[in-house]
C-alpha cells in the first residue's frame, strides 16, 4: 500500500444500542443526547486544526452520518458516504444483548463475539476491506466511522497486525489523527 494522507479518523457517538449494551454491527441505532455532545466535542476538536485541503468520508450507516453532519458542520462538506467505512459485519448476533452473547457462546468478552459471530464478516475480511479503502484514498480526509472498522484503520496505517486489533485504543467524543505511520489522539483536554 502506498503512503496514506494525513488522516482525522473518528467514531460515531454514543448510540441508544451503545447505552443499553446492545451489538449493532450493521443494524442502526439513534444518537444519545451524551452521542450528539460527543459529535459537538469531535467538532471543537477538528475546528481546532487546520482543514483545507481535507475532504470528509463517512460509513453510510445512519449513527455514523448523523456524527458526521455535527463533527463536520461548518467546517468541510459535502460529506460523502462510503459502505467500506461501515462496522464490521455481526451476522446472526447483531441486535444481540453483548452480555447474553458472551455467555451463550463462550467468549471471553465482547471483543471475541466480532470474530465468533455466525455469519459474521470477521477480522480478516474486514481488514481487507479496510485495506482497500485506504489504497482508493487520493488526498487528506477526515473519516467517520464505527469502534471497530476504526480500530482496524488504525492499525493498517500504523503497521500493526491483526492480533494487535484488541490493544488499539478507541473512544468515542475524540479524535485520531494518523500521518506518517503515527497516531495521536485529540480529544478536549489534550
Amino acid at each position: 500500500m502506498n503512503p496514506a494522507p494525513p488522516l482525522y479518523i473518528l467514531r460515531h457517538g454514543e448510540t441508544e444500542w451503545n447505552a443499553t449494551g446492545r451489538l449493532q454491527g450493521r443494524f442502526d441505532s439513534p444518537l444519545t443526547i451524551a452521542g450528539r455532545a460527543q459529535a459537538e466535542a469531535q467538532r471543537k476538536i477538528l475546528q481546532a486544526n487546520d482543514l483545507r485541503g481535507f475532504s470528509a468520508i463517512s460509513s453510510p450507516q445512519g449513527r455514523a452520518v448523523e456524527t458526521a453532519r455535527i463533527a463536520c458542520a461548518g467546517l468541510i462538506g459535502p460529506i460523502a458516504t462510503d459502505p467500506a467505512l461501515s462496522e464490521i459485519g455481526l451476522g446472526d448476533w447483531a441486535g444481540g444483548v453483548r452480555a447474553d452473547l458472551i455467555k451463550s457462546s463462550g467468549a471471553d468478552d465482547g471483543f471475541d463475539l466480532y470474530e465468533l459471530a455466525p455469519d459474521g464478516e470477521g477480522f480478516a475480511a474486514l481488514n481487507a476491506r479496510c485495506h482497500s479503502f485506504l489504497s482508493r484514498l487520493t488526498g487528506p480526509a477526515v473519516l467517520i466511522t464505527h469502534g471497530i472498522t476504526s480500530r482496524m484503520l488504525r492499525l493498517i496505517l500504523t503497521g500493526r497486525q491483526i492480533h494487535d486489533l484488541r490493544d488499539m485504543a478507541g473512544g468515542q467524543g475524540v479524535v485520531f489523527y494518523l500521518e506518517n505511520g503515527k497516531q495521536k489522539r485529540l480529544d478536549l483536554g489534550a
